[in-house]
């Protein structure tokens, strides 16, 4: 089978990811800087498909690492590239450490890719890239809107980038736009572990039903939605990896209709913040304390995915629901005590 590089494979994303690939028969390779991740995630990978991906520490930002690399593994089929920073409001905070681990990396990828004739990409893309939409659902043919966010404008200009390499090289490449993965692997053995103070809302809402955080901040009630809060379209991790062996599938197969397909990948269903704490509460017999405080700088009112392009073209669509991923976060952060 296909051997498959995937960087940030020990990451939230990644590692679910890397889990269906070997469930799939693929051989993976794994590039981590563990910049926001442990090495025992390897193992926990390997317990669960009795497979070992070979691992290399690598920091992507170090070019001469990455050529060497590629030196060393000559038969890499495809690359599924995860490898970023990824938190929105640590971007507004950090704008050039962002762009710098984000832009320089992949330009990078795709030049040691093209120099090894590894034509076949997976690139970790979001809904960001659509800014406000002016509405919803989202489809794919969305426009551009001027990014909220250092991030948002590093997933613009990375779709731009392999958009333009395609055009003169022989990469095929997908970029998958997803909305919010959430959730953990039913043998809570990984899900998302972010280092320092979560900046994403679930980690936030399980460790703050475990008492390690004090309360749960809202970041604005007074949103023009129904409850006055943001409406994201949440996604269970696990799904969300399965859409990328699908896509891997795809390239490998030759069934792509152009050198560069863009996918919408969520759920179809917006939820309010406010919603996933009933549901989260629904789903777990937990309380939580939380409190509505001003808006984030960076945050958009709401955005779900219209998934009717994914389910006809990948014949993929999300199959666990808000709750089973909030009941497998709070399943996970239990074995974390």
């Amino acid at each position: 089978m296909s051997k498959i590089l995937v960087t940030g494979g020990l990451g939230f994303i990644g590692s679910h990811t890397v889990v269906e690939l070997q469930n799939e028969g693929f051989e993976v390779v794994i590039i981590d800087d563990l910049s926001n991740t442990t090495i025992d995630v390897l193992d926990k990978i390997i317990s669960i498909t009795d497979k070992k991906p070979l691992f290399e520490k690598l920091d992507l930002k170090d070019k001469p690492s990455i050529q060497q690399f590629f030196m060393k593994h000559k038969d890499i089929e495809g690359v599924i590239h995860f490898a970023a920073s990824k938190a929105v409001g640590e971007s507004v905070e950090k704008p050039l450490k962002y762009y710098h681990n984000n832009i320089s990396t992949l330009i990078y990828l795709l030049e040691e890719m093209t120099a090894n004739k590894v034509n076949n990409f997976i690139f970790s893309s979001s809904c960001t890239v659509y800014g406000q939409a002016d509405t919803m659902p989202i489809t794919e043919s969305a426009p551009f809107k001027t990014a909220e966010s250092p991030y948002g404008n590093t997933k613009q200009i990375g779709e731009e980038i392999i958009s333009d390499a395609s055009k003169v090289s022989n990469l095929n490449a997908i970029a998958l736009r997803y909305f919010n993965p959430i959730g953990a692997h039913k043998t809570t053995k990984i899900g998302e572990l972010p280092i320092g103070v979560p900046q994403n809302l679930i980690p936030y809402v399980t460790q703050t039903a475990a008492g390690m955080r004090k309360e749960l901040s809202v970041f604005g009630g007074d949103y023009p939605t129904p409850d006055g809060t943001a409406v994201r379209d949440y996604i269970h991790v696990v799904d969300l990896a399965k859409a990328h062996t699908v896509a891997m599938k795809r390239l490998l197969k030759g069934d792509n209709k152009s050198n560069f397909e863009v996918f919408n990948i969520g759920t179809g269903k917006g939820s309010s913040v406010l919603e996933v704490i009933k549901a989260f509460e629904k789903a777990t017999n937990k309380k939580l304390n939380y409190k509505i405080v001003e808006r984030r700088e960076g945050d958009i009112t709401e955005a779900y995915a219209d998934t009717t392009y994914a389910q006809s073209e990948l014949k993929w669509k999300a199959e666990l629901s808000l709750e089973d991923a909030l009941a497998s976060a709070w399943n996970w952060q239990e074995t974390l005590k």
